[in-house]
């Protein structure tokens, strides 16, 4: 487009070269345009600093469940331990998050999840930490995160409206592994040099950003749908389960999701054991490799917060992409190859997540988003206490790589499942 400052011979077909010059950095912007929102922006710096500590303890509590164990077994038990929670009131945690004022609601849970951080280290510093007190320590955070990730979920749209949704998807997910690259390599060094309760403390403190950057929101410039008429909970879960089985397109992302989050998604449990028993490496080595899950996914939110469109085709691709790059982690022995597949893993990861995450918000109804989006936190999160235990028992038995083998295999299959029901009901073309 030309301006009216330009001469006769100059036309609509021939724009002057310092409009090129203009467009070039506005492109480049437009991968971040949900920061313009101020109330997205504090949320989004507060939770880079927030999920670095989350990632720290996450690293610490499976590396301290390993030393004091030393079975693929416990570490399955804690992870289960740890997400059953989420398993069993996921689903009333959306119907919380549909009925309670989102900000409120994620600044007590932020708030607990710090109590719970302090009371780890205090426990690990003071040499008093046993397997016991781990588990229980795990089931509060759990008990946590069932009601405040469907919560964090839904509260995006709220914040930059649905225009700007998919990229602030994708900028969350930019901050969550800036965080998994930065947390764990932290970890990993401190554990290293320092200790292990020195990690948890760090994490505690970290919770203060969003708790401060909460209460500072314009709360008049969220969009916050109605609320939905109170009744009975289980009444109300039904109604988004219902939804969701007579809507295609959503009932085919809840299959990838589920079948991946089963299989592929627990991390906590796949990457301290191919670090201690089938890479043989140190703490810090074992932090690399999150990190280097990190840097793929990274990678691939920065590519996909300049994606115009999401649709269920690209979820199947990524989904595919993921379950390969996995096969071959669980066949590798070798460190640095370990170290590039993570890469790609974590890419196509990545392409898979938000994109289901995206796709799922962009199809829900304001008043059921946040039940439909805790049927995601359910299947991605709530089904790793069956993915960890599964994991732990094949490892016992068969051997690490063998077990991650048949993960990856578990969710090929999943995704050949999920493309074969939407090919049967046409839903390829929701592109939003």
């Amino acid at each position: 487009m030309t301006t009216d400052t330009t001469t006769d011979s100059q036309t609509t077909d021939n724009p002057p070269a310092v409009s090129s010059a203009k467009l070039a950095p506005r492109r480049l912007t437009q991968g971040f345009k949900a920061l313009h929102n101020y109330n997205f922006r504090l949320f989004w710096w507060s939770q880079i600093v927030s999920l670095s500590g989350s990632w720290m303890q996450t690293t610490a509590q499976s590396w301290l469940v390993l030393q004091i164990t030393g079975s693929p077994l416990s570490l399955g038990l804690v992870t289960t331990v740890q997400f059953l929670p989420v398993t069993l009131l996921a689903l009333y945690g959306g119907v919380l998050a549909d009925r309670l004022r989102k900000q409120r609601a994620i600044l007590f849970t932020q708030s607990a999840a710090m109590i719970q951080a302090f009371v780890f280290g205090a426990l690990v510093a003071t040499d008093s930490i046993q397997l016991w007190h781990i588990y229980i320590l795990a089931a509060i955070q759990g008990i946590i995160s069932a009601i405040d990730n469907p919560t964090r979920q839904a509260f995006v749209v709220e914040m930059v409206g649905r225009e700007e949704l998919p990229n602030a998807i994708a900028l969350n997910s930019m901050a969550f592994n800036t965080a998994r690259i930065l947390g764990p390599s932290l970890a990993g060094i401190i554990i290293d040099q320092i200790g292990i309760a020195l990690t948890l403390i760090i994490n505690a403190v970290t919770f203060i950003p969003v708790i401060w950057a909460l209460p500072r929101m314009d709360t008049l410039a969220l969009h916050t749908p109605p609320r939905p008429q109170r009744g009975n909970p289980t009444r109300q879960i039904v109604q988004g389960l219902a939804y969701a089985w007579r809507t295609p397109a959503i009932l085919s992302i809840f299959i990838v999701v589920g079948i991946i989050g089963t299989f592929g998604y627990n991390f906590s449990v796949t990457l301290p054991l191919l670090a201690d028993f089938v890479l043989h490496t140190s703490a810090s080595g074992f932090g690399m490799l999150t990190a280097f899950l990190g840097i793929g996914s990274l990678i691939s939110a920065f590519v996909t917060a300049y994606a115009k469109q999401v649709s269920l085709r690209r979820m199947l691709w990524g989904a595919s992409g993921f379950s390969i790059f996995f096969g071959l982690v669980a066949l590798s022995q070798v460190y640095v190859l370990s170290l590039g597949l993570l890469v790609a893993m974590g890419f196509c990861g990545i392409i898979f997540a938000v994109t289901s995450n995206s796709l799922l918000q962009l199809l829900s109804p304001d008043d059921l988003r946040g039940r439909l989006m805790s049927v995601h936190v359910l299947l991605f999160m709530g089904s790793t206490p069956l993915g960890g235990f599964l994991i732990g028992v094949l490892s016992d038995v068969f051997g690490v790589s063998a077990a991650l083998f048949v993960c990856a295999t578990a969710c090929m299959v999943g995704v050949i499942v999920a493309t074969i029901y939407v090919r049967r009901h046409d839903a390829l073309d929701t592109r939003r």
